[in-house]
């Protein structure tokens, strides 16, 4: 993550040890991705032995941690930061090629 918003300037990381809590949003989240991948496993392919619901669980998560990592600190940032954002603030988006 960037340390700050190149628009507004706010600082991302609002005091030492901010996103230590950000680690049970991400658990929060491997817990989603393993009940959801289980079931769709049970669903799609009949039931399939319990390694291939060990080794698919594993390697979604896997793939899906550096998305976890990011959300979860932004999901952190939002419910505990204290930061009220100013929409006029934002960028138009640019119509010049």
């Amino acid at each position: 993550m960037y340390e700050t918003c190149s628009v507004c300037g706010q600082h991302y990381e609002p005091e030492v040890g901010f996103y230590w809590g950000a680690m049970y949003v991400s658990y929060g989240f491997s817990v989603g991705i393993v009940v959801l991948t289980g079931i769709g496993l049970y669903f799609l392919a009949g039931d399939p032995p319990v390694w291939v619901y060990v080794t698919t669980v594993a390697a979604v998560v896997l793939l899906l941690t550096p998305m976890m990592f990011r959300y979860a600190r932004a999901v952190m940032l939002y419910l505990f930061g204290g930061i009220d954002y100013d929409l006029s603030l934002a960028r138009e988006p640019s119509l010049e090629a």
